[in-house]
């Protein structure tokens, strides 16, 4: 398993795209071609990235323009949350215990 949190996962998905956005086919398509874990046949990571996309607050839904045919919204990062990506630090937070 990656060391990434699925918020990181997307992140790094975003970023990595022209205009620094990406439908959530595209999202999907860049975990599993950059992280060969995610390229087995359970789905459960998937409900998980629509879940953070859906609920945290750094992602962002924009819709396509009319001149932008196809299906589906953007995704893009929130400009406060810009800081998450400083040094290309997308590891999961540490457990306390």
């Amino acid at each position: 398993r990656p060391p990434y949190s699925y918020s990181a996962l997307i992140a790094m998905a975003i970023h990595s795209a022209p205009g620094r956005r990406r439908t959530l086919r595209q999202i999907y398509r860049f975990v599993a071609e950059n992280f060969p874990f995610y390229r087995r046949g359970r789905a459960g990571w998937q409900n998980s990235i629509r879940h953070n996309l859906s609920l945290n607050e750094c992602f962002r839904k924009v819709p396509r323009g009319e001149d932008d045919p196809g299906k589906g919204s953007y995704w893009t990062l929130d400009p406060n949350c810009e800081k998450m990506l400083d040094n290309g630090n997308f590891r999961r937070r540490r457990k306390r215990r």
